[in-house]
């Protein structure tokens, strides 16, 4: 089958970063099944692995972690889909991503695909649609929080492809006022469109911005990028026990400023449950087709904004750059 990978990590620019290969049909766990691939989406995950993460001997490392498809073969003890299916997943970074023409991915953490959305719009939304509901409800516990309470969640970030999500699912789903951060006029128009209440421009101190809205402390923030730089103005608005749950890679984090006020940090990586096969793996199903059935009920939106055609090496290294400028609004999805 054709595929995309590398064997040696290079910058986006360099001539062998991503190529072009030939690659064995996967086989088939007693749980997996094998997806024709339609469409894919570029995710930061996916240019930083490019850029420094492990490469096997020999073989090519084949990057992509969302996916929409159809359902090819089914393993002996698949009982969730069945040939002919049309799916949506993130996948398992500890396994070859869908960056190829077929994949083989545990039907655990696959959902069924939205009726009401193209193949290039479902693959869109699964990495951010789970990392999304995981900051909200395993990491937060957003659904116990007390309805009679004026709870606010600040999200750093808001504009991006976890962000925009995420602000929908706040907005739908639980009592929160929702405020985003995003500094340029059309980010944001976009995050408001996206569900927030409110937006603060994050390069601008966030206390006088949350008072002139009538708000002196947040309930819970959730930093989706730069986290780091951020931690000083995280502390100052965030109330005593306050939550801080961030998305992102700091080279180092000083949490030091958050003692004062005993606020809690919380980690979210969404492929933590398939890479040490947690108890709660099928959760990832579980919600995705809850995620299916708010986009077809009209609850949420799709966060496509860039579609490319065609699924190789050169139209890879082209979504590869453009997430990789740190300016995108929503996704970039290649589609077959």
């Amino acid at each position: 089958m054709k595929a995309v990978g590398f064997y040696h990590n290079h910058p986006v620019g360099h001539p062998e970063a991503l190529q072009d290969v030939e690659l064995p049909t996967p086989s088939l766990g007693e749980h997996d099944l094998l997806v024709e691939v339609k469409a894919v989406s570029v995710n930061p995950v996916d240019t930083k692995v490019r850029a420094k993460g492990d490469v096997p001997e020999g073989a090519p490392r084949v990057l992509g972690w969302d996916a929409a498809g159809v359902v090819r073969e089914v393993g002996a003890r698949v009982s969730l889909f069945k040939p002919g299916d049309r799916v949506w997943y993130a996948g398992d970074i500890t396994r070859p991503g869908s960056n190829a023409e077929l994949q083989a991915v545990d039907e655990r953490i696959v959902g069924p695909m939205p009726e009401r959305l193209d193949f290039a719009e479902a693959a869109a939304m699964p990495l951010t649609a789970i990392t999304a509901w995981e900051l909200l409800f395993d990491r937060l516990r957003a659904h116990e929080a007390d309805p009679t309470e004026a709870r606010v969640l600040l999200v750093v970030g808001a504009a991006g492809g976890v962000g925009s999500i995420l602000t929908q699912l706040a907005r739908r789903l639980t009592g929160l006022t929702v405020i985003g951060t995003a500094s340029r006029p059309q980010t944001r128009d976009w995050v408001l469109a996206h569900g927030a209440h409110h937006v603060i421009d994050h390069h601008q101190p966030w206390v006088p911005q949350l008072a002139a809205l009538g708000i002196t402390e947040v309930d819970d923030v959730i930093g989706l990028t730069h986290s780091a730089t951020y931690v000083p103005q995280v502390a100052a608005v965030l109330r005593a026990e306050g939550r801080f749950a961030l998305i992102d890679d700091p080279q180092s984090l000083d949490i030091a400023p958050f003692k004062a006020k005993s606020i809690s940090l919380h980690w979210e990586l969404m492929f933590t449950r398939a890479i040490f096969n947690t108890p709660t793996l099928a959760r990832q199903h579980a919600l995705l087709r809850r995620v299916a059935q708010l986009v077809d009920r009209g609850d949420l939106a799709h966060t496509l904004t860039q579609r490319i055609d065609g699924i190789d090496a050169a139209a890879l290294l082209k979504a590869h750059a453009l997430v990789e400028a740190g300016s995108m609004m929503g996704k970039v999805v290649l589609v077959r």
